[in-house]
C-alpha cells in the first residue's frame, strides 16, 4: 500500500525545528523533501551540540527522509534553479522572516504566478500579518510572550520555561494540518493557497483553559507546581522511595483512587466527596494523603491504581528504557538513512 502523501514534492526553506517538524512529518508519509540549505553552513542546527561522528544530533533528529541541496536565493543561477523546482512541486513551507523571500522574489505572490496549484506555507513568529509581524520569533521568546511561563513553574518561583520547545512542535503540527487541508481544497479547486501558522497562535490555542478561567473569573491562573488548577488529585505525591504522579479526573476516579490506597472513608467525607470540595479543602486533603501514601514504596502504589484502572505513573528520571547502543545497534540494522547526512549538495 502507497503511503499517504506519496507523490507529493515538497520545496522545504525551513531550519532549526517547527518548519523541519512539519516536513519531517510530510516525509514520513511518503512525501518527497528538497530541504533548501544555504551554501555557507547550511541549517542552523547542523552546528548545534552534542554531536555523534561529527553529526548533530539535532539536526539528524528533524531532518530524516530528506534531500538537501545548498542554493544562494541572491544567486540568479540558484535562484532559477529554484524557480524549476518550483514548477514540479506541489507543497513550498518556509520560515523567514516575514517580507524575506518577498525581497528575493519568492514571496507567495511571485511563487503563485509560477504554479497556480502551490499549497504555500509560512512559519512565523507573529504571522504574516500585524503590529509584530516584523519581529523574530523563537521558541523561549514566544513561551514568554504568550503567557505560557506566567503558569509554570512553583508559586514561589520565577515563571519557567518548558523543557522541551513546545511552541515549535505545535506551529509544526498546526503548519502540517493546515497544508494538507490545503492539499485537499486542492484535489477540488486545482489551485494552492497561502497557510500562515504563527508561533504565538499556536502556543495561544494551547492556552484555552486558563484563558477561560481569567475570562470567566478576572483572576490570572499563576503557578501551581505539579498540582492542577482544576483538579485533585490530579499531581505527584511523594510516597516511601520518590513520587508517583496520578491523574483523579472524575468521581468515578476519586471512589477507585480512595478503594486502592485503602481509604475508602475519604471518598465520602464532606471534604472531599466532590472535585469542588478537594479544590476547597486541599490542604487537608494533602494531609490525609500524606500520613497514608507514606507506607508504599512507588511500584507498590502502582501496581494498586492499576489495578484499579487509576491513571498514574512513575515520575522517571532515565525516562529511555532502551540503552544508546541498542539505539544504534538498531539504527544500522534498520538502514535508515537521508541524504541529508550527507555533505550539502550544489
Amino acid at each position: 500500500m502507497k503511503a499517504a502523501l506519496d507523490g507529493v514534492r515538497v520545496i522545504d526553506l525551513t531550519r532549526v525545528l517547527a518548519g523541519p517538524f512539519c516536513t519531517m512529518l510530510m516525509g514520513d508519509m511518503g512525501a518527497e523533501i528538497l530541504k533548501i540549505e544555504e551554501p555557507r553552513h547550511g541549517d542552523d542546527t547542523r552546528a548545534w551540540a552534542p554531536f555523534v561522528d561529527g553529526w548533530s544530533t539535532f539536526f539528524l533528529g528533524m531532518n530524516r527522509s530528506k534531500k538537501s541541496v545548498a542554493l544562494d536565493l541572491r544567486n540568479a543561477g540558484d535562484a532559477e534553479a529554484l524557480r524549476r523546482l518550483v514548477k514540479t512541486a506541489d507543497v513550498l513551507i518556509e520560515n523567514f522572516r516575514p517580507g524575506s523571500l518577498a525581497r528575493l522574489s519568492f514571496g507567495y505572490e511571485d511563487v503563485q504566478k509560477i504554479n497556480p496549484s502551490l499549497v504555500y506555507c509560512s512559519i512565523s513568529g507573529y504571522g504574516q500579518t500585524g503590529p509584530k509581524h516584523p519581529l523574530p520569533g523563537y521558541d523561549t521568546v514566544i513561551q514568554g510572550e504568550a503567557g505560557l511561563m506566567d503558569i509554570t513553574g512553583f508559586p514561589d518561583g520565577p515563571p519557567t520555561r518548558v523543557g522541551v520547545a513546545i511552541t515549535d512542535y505545535l506551529a509544526g503540527l498546526f503548519a502540517f494540518n493546515g497544508i494538507l487541508l490545503a492539499l485537499r481544497e486542492r484535489d477540488k479547486s486545482g489551485l494552492g493557497q497561502h497557510v500562515d501558522v504563527g508561533l504565538l497562535d499556536a502556543l495561544t490555542s494551547a492556552l484555552a483553559l486558563p484563558a477561560q478561567t481569567y475570562f470567566g473569573t478576572g483572576n490570572a491562573p499563576g503557578r501551581v507546581g505539579n498540582e492542577h488548577h482544576t483538579l485533585v488529585p490530579y499531581e505527584t505525591l511523594p510516597v516511601r522511595d520518590g513520587l508517583v504522579i496520578v491523574a483523579v479526573g472524575n468521581a468515578r476516579l476519586w471512589g477507585k483512587f480512595c478503594v486502592a490506597i485503602d481509604a475508602a472513608c475519604l471518598e465520602h467525607d464532606p471534604r472531599f466527596e466532590t472535585n469542588t470540595d478537594r479544590m476547597q479543602h486541599r490542604a487537608d486533603l494533602d494531609r490525609e494523603l500524606e500520613g497514608r501514601l507514606g507506607r508504599f514504596t512507588r511500584e507498590e502504589l502502582i501496581d494498586r491504581l492499576r489495578a484499579h484502572t487509576v491513571p498514574c505513573g512513575e515520575v522517571k528520571t532515565r525516562w529511555l528504557s532502551i540503552s544508546r547502543s541498542e539505539i544504534l545497534e538498531r539504527f544500522e540494522r534498520w538502514e535508515i538513512q537521508s541524504s541529508c547526512r550527507a555533505p550539502l549538495l550544489r
